[in-house]
């Protein structure tokens, strides 16, 4: 062959390479698009989907590909599927991409594989020089709670010189949530704003958040009210951060200005606002927010018709919950879980039980947070089997690891029972370590049934758990009182000095025209203070007991109501602590002599008091 003949031959040959690259390039770009796009709109199955045709087509997968299918998986909790992607990037030699490594790392920490996502990133020297890699890692442990890992991370990476950037401080700063990390809070916020970071508003944002949950309202609100610009994001962050961290009220006064500013509430805001008006059991503000809702272009929006179940059940309006939750064209399992949850809290635990069985009828997948839901139900209406049957087939049927509140669900269930003994078993073979509210469920229930020994072998370990919880103090106090054991109530009560513990003052309140008025233990401050005592004299005289000097804060709210609601209405009152046992007693007898229904919320149930019984059947 001639020289010339050489020369063509390699020419052509080098012309059809290149043309062969350029479609597979083409091909792999055409596959790439589409896998985004899919994933653009949330269609994470169908991404995989599309990626298994494209592993049978011509086209290899390169390091546009796998960045997105792997956001797939860890969207979708997929670790096997997750691992295989990581070997198809290994044989495609993508695994130096600084992207692809990211998306391993981010993979790993979403799918609860923190170590692997370490072990991924100690292994790569590259990875340790790129602010992605860290940012991903950071990210992780804080996903994982485990922020003073993430901590010492973002340190190293300030120690090595690595750049530190608005996606660090979004991936850190969520993972800073306890009030003992207020000092980490205050150096977080420092630093952010000393490399003039918080000009991003969401890194401001999640600030404001992060200093609402470590209890520092006034420094959440402080720095709300220097942000120059507040988009709805911002107004948001605070209203979410009030509902979630138990500041109900602060976030409807928020709310209130957030309406008077102009700009339009978005569904994540109002799923906080009725949060917290379910927290707060004010129903009239629920009923606008409802009203709005049903106006609005996201009326048919599942989250928002979840939170009108859960508000209208926590005012203690069971029949609006359910019309709510019949009139939804899709139910999740958070529906479900939101109406078979009020129903339980209401006492109806028959009917808690069959809509879980409904529900599993209905294809939705229990998970551990739906057999809390059932657990209560079943333990606040004395169902001890049936409980006891949902809590087995949690392991045997839905390959679901009950935990510590599973747990303590169980001895709380076996424990009103009057079964200590069980529930002691029970303890013992936990595969954890039992936490304070499994020995607080066990405390609870000697008290119910007066076992001060076992009481006091419930106590002196939950306090080692729980030393400031005050409930539990008072818990022992109360069964000693019971037993007139007079010195084991100043032992406790010089333990609470020693600790200086205070107990919270009890305080009723009733709603009548969008108003509170609420009530604390002989209160004589309400302008119609003089007609309550009059109407509480009538009642004592009614049912023939007398109401004693101290008058509980739930007896005066009750007077009021009966004074200002119409005849046959009933009367809704929302308590910060538990009924008292002369209380509730007093509640039964005026319904026996009034023509009302009394519906009670205490801090963990409702109690509908009719014609002289309790829907707790004193089992409370």
């Amino acid at each position: 062959m001639t020289q010339k003949s050489n020369t063509l031959h390699t020419t052509t040959k080098l012309f059809s390479q290149r043309c062969r690259a350029i479609t597979v390039y083409s091909t792999c770009t055409s596959w790439n698009s589409q896998l985004q796009e899919l994933t653009k709109h949330g269609n994470y199955q169908q991404c995989l989907t599309l990626y298994r045709q494209m592993l049978r087509s011509t086209a290899t997968p390169n390091a546009f590909t796998f960045p997105v299918v792997l956001k797939s998986c860890a969207v979708l909790s997929l670790p096997i599927s997750g691992s295989q992607l990581h070997s198809h990037v290994i044989k495609t030699g993508c695994h130096s991409e600084p992207f692809v490594q990211t998306g391993l790392i981010s993979f790993y920490g979403k799918c609860c594989l923190i170590q692997d996502a370490r072990q991924l990133f100690d292994e790569s020297p590259h990875s340790q020089k790129l602010t992605v890699c860290y940012n991903a890692l950071v990210s992780g442990y804080t996903r994982n709670n485990q922020f003073l890992t993430g901590y010492e991370l973002f340190s190293r990476m300030r120690f090595m010189g690595v750049v530190v950037d608005a996606v660090t401080m979004l991936g850190l700063v969520p993972g800073c949530t306890d009030p003992g990390q207020f000092k980490f809070a205050e150096s977080l916020h420092g630093f952010v704003a000393k490399n003039g970071l918080d000009n991003d508003f969401r890194v401001a944002n999640c600030l404001l958040t992060m200093y609402v949950r470590c209890g520092s309202k006034d420094g959440a609100r402080k720095l709300f009210d220097l942000m120059p610009i507040k988009e709805l994001a911002t107004w948001n962050a605070m209203i979410s951060g009030y509902a979630q961290n138990g500041y109900a009220t602060e976030a409807l006064q928020l709310y209130q200005e957030l309406e008077l500013s102009g700009l339009d509430p978005n569904p994540i805001t109002l799923v906080a606002v009725l949060s917290s008006c379910a927290h707060l059991g004010v129903q009239k503000i629920g009923m606008e927010l409802e009203k709005k809702i049903q106006k609005s272009s996201f009326k048919h929006n599942i989250f928002l018709n979840n939170g009108l179940i859960n508000m209208y059940a926590r005012c203690g309006n069971l029949t609006k919950a359910q019309e709510i939750f019949d009139g939804m064209t899709e139910k999740n399992l958070v529906s479900w879980t939101s109406i078979i949850g009020g129903y339980g809290m209401h006492g109806e635990g028959e009917t808690a039980v069959h809509l879980f069985d409904e529900m599993i009828l209905s294809n939705i997948r229990p998970d551990g947070t739906v057999f809390v839901s059932v657990l209560s139900a079943c333990s606040h209406a004395g169902l001890t089997d049936i409980g006891l049957d949902c809590f087995n087939s949690m392991k045997t049927k839905y390959g679901l690891k009950p935990g510590p509140e599973h747990y303590s669900c169980v001895v709380d269930l076996l424990g009103r029972a009057g079964r200590l003994d069980d529930a002691q078993n029970i303890i013992k073979t936990m595969p954890m370590e039992p936490d304070g509210a499994v020995w607080g469920a066990l405390l609870g229930a000697c008290k119910i049934h007066k076992n001060v020994d076992l009481a006091e072998f419930a106590f002196d370990r939950v306090v080692k758990l729980e030393p400031t919880n005050i409930g539990y103090y008072v818990l022992l106090s109360n069964l000693y009182t019971e037993v007139n054991n007079t010195e084991g109530i100043l032992r406790i009560r010089v333990m609470m000095r020693e600790k200086r513990l205070k107990k919270d003052p009890g305080y009723s309140y009733v709603e009548h025209k969008g108003i509170s008025h609420v009530f604390v233990a002989g209160d004589h401050n309400h302008p119609q203070s003089d007609e309550i005592y009059a109407m509480l004299s009538r009642l004592d005289e009614l049912i023939n007991v007398s109401s004693g000097s101290m008058v509980h804060s739930e007896r005066l709210a009750i007077a009021f109501a009966l004074l200002i609601t119409e005849i046959g209405l009933d009367i809704l009152v929302i308590k910060n602590l538990r009924v008292c046992g002369d209380c509730h007693e007093f509640i039964k007898l005026v319904s026996t002599v009034v023509d009302r229904r009394f519906i009670i919320r205490d801090p963990t149930r409702f109690h509908h008091f009719k014609d002289g019984v309790c829907s707790c059947k004193d089992y409370w």
